[in-house]
């Protein structure tokens, strides 16, 4: 900004600003601001209310000169801390710009007179630089104390008015400091859940996407393994990628304290994250940094991230987490971006997204065959892909693979807790080995307290084992974390169904369409509930719904012949048991929903046969206490199979493994 372009003096609240003497004053005593800081100020109140965006302050401030966009970060963080109370005159608009929100007059040159002679004589500030911004929030400049220094006896004497100025200043000073460190102490201060937002790809490929994606993935498994911090989980801060909302909207959305949000940029083999933390809902901005390194050191700056912001909120760390966050693993970058790809396109949770995901992490492997993430991301794209949902393989050749890969990565680090978890999905669901699951699913919670699959995944094993009110606080423990999981949402809803809870599960169900009337597993679950409930009309609109927006799941499809026999509807279960029986030539692992529909008919001889060859598929063995299974469990037969497969007798809620 030229100085010669600048308007008169300008008030807002309690301030004065002196555009020609670049001075800023608060009741008579001077504010020290930068130049930069000087400058950013004059242009938002310039703006008087209007959006600023970020690329204008960043012409109008630094004109001819490319700057990162944490260099106005770390500006705006100084104004605020300069205003003090008043910080909440500058407003965030995320992802735009800043909007000065304060009544800025215009009260006429003679303002500059007004201040008087003494203020007049202390020179501005000098620039700062426009290099990468320090640690931690910005400080005050070192003249700022060469000031204070001044008034001992080497300065020239200073007239009695001034040393009465001076002292006044000073208690002024000390009592804002003291309201500074009180406010910072108080509990209204503390944080003790965050969120950390989507960072943005300041590529300009838009198929760069996966590693801002991935950074972002990483930085929540570091700040995750903080047992005093809850961290919202992936699924539901991916919501917010490319969404333009007011953080504190997004915090209450959340329920979180703090949100963090950033940027990635990376160019050739070089990587450069730019962070910042903010306190919501005041919108306060506590600390802002930018990070740059090779390649390979990723996970290492990712870790100084996570302990920045650990440090700026105050947490308690324990001996576990410190050194967690302070090991620097180095990886070979082709492998970690064959990882990164991999998790991309697993999280999409399709049958083509899972195909790719194999390939990526089987390239990882290749690349680099002691990286133990990339077999942990192998053994959970072959689990899913074994699982009822996706089933693009048969369980006997799923599951096996998942093992071997999930033994490995435990082997190469036993420190990962998604290689627990893995492992604990596939004891569970393919080997039966329940008490092993459970001492894996352990360790993985005690390693990643803020993993939400761990906790969304143990719970299913504790409802398993008829642990049903342990394995309901699971689940609500891990909708806490991920509070805008579909699947989570509509597992806690099947859960509660399970536990004879129906007008709870209902509740659950429809909580969990206002976020995705479309999800399929939503309308499922509710159908079920209904079913129990002697509510047939209604079961088979939301079985019909769960099928149509499925692709015809076979799950979806037996349920609903279920729905049909036990209303009576007996012709039309009878052509779903036939449907069913002719998939079976193409694909194996859906004997126990054709048992099902037996049940619903009456026809326990034909459930069993149908069970025992379940069974034999290695299939998953929790349907069987389902409330529509109740008919069968006084059978002797079907008591056989329970303890055949290590299940509790009936009496004790159970439910299906998780998605």
């Amino acid at each position: 900004m030229r100085r010669d372009e600048a308007p008169t003096a300008v008030e807002f609240g309690r301030y004065q600003l002196l555009p020609k003497r670049r001075e800023l004053h608060a009741g008579g005593e001077r504010v020290r601001l930068g130049s930069r800081a000087f400058d950013v100020l004059m242009v938002l109140t310039e703006a008087r209310g209007a959006l600023v965006t970020k690329d204008e302050i960043l012409a109008r401030v630094w004109p001819g000169t490319v700057v990162e966009e944490n260099n106005l970060v770390v500006q705006i963080a100084t104004l605020r801390k300069a205003l003090g109370e008043d910080r909440d005159f500058i407003r965030t608009e995320p992802g735009r710009g800043y909007r000065f929100m304060a009544e800025v007059r215009s009260p006429g040159s003679e303002a500059e007179a007004q201040i008087g002679p003494d203020a007049a004589t202390i020179g501005a500030a000098p620039d700062e630089p426009a290099g990468p911004a320090s640690d931690g929030p910005a400080r005050p400049a070192a003249s700022d104390l060469g000031d204070l220094a001044d008034a001992g006896g080497s300065s020239p004497r200073l007239p009695v008015r001034s040393i009465y100025a001076f002292g006044f200043g000073l208690i002024v000073i000390a009592a804002l400091s003291f309201w500074v460190l009180y406010s910072h102490s108080s509990g209204s201060s503390i944080i003790r859940s965050l969120a950390v937002l989507p960072l943005q790809n300041l590529s300009t490929d838009p198929s760069e996407d996966y590693f801002a994606d991935g950074m972002t993935d990483e930085l929540i498994t570091g700040l995750g393994q903080i047992s005093a911090l809850r961290v919202i989980s992936r699924t539901s801060v991916m919501t917010y990628k490319g969404v333009r909302k007011p953080l504190p909207q997004i915090a209450r959305e959340l329920d979180v304290d703090a949100i963090v949000e950033g940027t990635v940029l990376r160019s050739g083999d070089r990587v450069r994250i730019t962070a910042q933390l903010i306190q919501v809902p005041a919108d306060k901005h506590l600390w802002a940094h930018s990070y740059e390194e090779n390649l390979r050191d990723t996970l290492a700056l990712q870790n100084r991230v996570a302990r920045a912001i650990a440090e700026q909120i105050r947490v308690t760390l324990n001996r576990k987490e410190q050194a967690a966050l302070e090991s620097a693993k180095v990886v070979n970058p082709e492998a970690y971006e064959a990882y990164l790809k991999g998790r991309y396109f697993w999280n999409r949770r399709t049958g083509d997204g899972l195909k790719k995901a194999i390939d990526y992490f089987n390239l990882a492997i290749a690349k680099d065959p002691n990286y133990a993430e990339a077999y942990t991301g192998l053994a959970d794209a072959y689990a899913l892909s074994g699982d009822w949902e996706y089933g693009i393989l048969s369980p006997d050749d799923a599951f096996p693979k998942a093992k071997v890969a999930a033994d490995q990565a435990v082997t190469l680090d036993d420190s990962l807790a998604e290689a627990h978890t893995s492992l604990a999905f596939v004891l569970d669901l393919y080997d039966w080995d329940w008490a092993a699951a459970e001492t894996e699913y352990k360790r993985a919670i005690a390693l990643n307290p803020g993993y939400a699959t761990a906790h969304h995944w143990y719970a299913w094993h504790l409802i398993v084992m008829g642990r049903s009110a342990e394995g309901i606080a699971e689940l609500k423990k891990a909708e806490s974390l991920d509070p805008l999981s579909l699947i989570i949402s509509a597992d806690l809803a099947d859960a509660l169904c399970i536990a004879r809870r129906y007008d709870d599960s209902v509740r659950q169900s429809r909580k969990t369409l206002e976020m995705d009337p479309n999800f399929a597993v939503a309308h499922y679950e509710l159908g079920q509930t209904y079913t129990q409930q002697h509510l047939g009309d209604q079961a088979v609109a939301e079985f019909r719904r769960a099928i149509e927006l499925s692709g015809s799941n076979p799950t979806f499809e037996s349920n609903l012949g279920y729905a049909f026999a036990v209303s009576g509807r007996r012709e039309e279960a009878t052509k779903i048991v036939e449907d069913l029986e002719e998939q079976l030539k193409r694909h194996s692992g859906i004997e126990a929903n054709v048992a099902l529909i037996y049940v619903g008919l009456g026809d326990n001889e034909e459930a069993m046969v149908w069970l025992n060859k379940a069974r034999q598929a290695r299939f998953n063995p929790s349907i069987l206490l389902r409330p529509a299974f109740e008919p069968l469990w006084s059978d002797s037969r079907f008591q056989d199979l329970l303890r055949a497969m290590g299940i509790p007798q009936p009496g004790r809620i159970l439910a299906k493994p998780p998605i």
